[in-house]
């Protein structure tokens, strides 16, 4: 058996690295989200929409990692409980702006004051100039990875 044909090495791999992580940091983030009622996603697209208020239901999929379905039942949801306000009618094409109501910047801050403890506690044993230097280094691993995707 060559070495191309040899499994990778998960002790080395730096992607099951990442993939690790990015599954510890969900999983944390769930355990302090789900007293507030609310997911990681949940949490997300209340995020990007307190950021960029009137994103549609695909921006907001995408921003989220999920499908616009599931992103569409979540908005359901949302705006069900009052977290949100979608237009009744599209003011361009189909798409329906979606913007926070009080009740849902509320929920925010609750939710960001949780998520913040997660992230702090993940970068407690990096000095800022590490944390620095690691957003770089993913920065440039996701850059790198869309360049090959976009060529393909």
């Amino acid at each position: 058996m060559s070495q191309d044909d040899a499994g990778i090495d998960l002790e080395t791999s730096l992607g099951y690295l990442l993939k690790e992580a990015a599954s510890a940091l969900r999983g944390a983030m769930e355990s302090v989200l789900r007293p507030l009622g609310m997911t990681v996603t949940h949490y997300s697209c209340l995020e990007l929409l307190a950021q960029r208020p009137g994103l549609s239901n695909s921006e907001l999929a995408r921003g989220a990692f999920v499908t616009r379905q599931s992103m569409n039942v979540l908005l359901q949801t949302l705006e069900r409980d009052g977290d949100v306000v979608r237009a009744a009618a599209a003011p361009v094409g189909k798409a329906l702006p979606t913007e926070l109501t009080e009740q849902g910047h509320r929920r925010l801050a609750a939710a960001t004051r949780a998520v913040r403890g997660v992230e702090d506690r993940m970068l407690a044993g990096l000095t800022v100039s590490e944390q620095g230097a690691a957003r770089r280094m993913l920065r440039s691993l996701v850059t790198s990875l869309r360049a090959e995707d976009a060529s393909a």
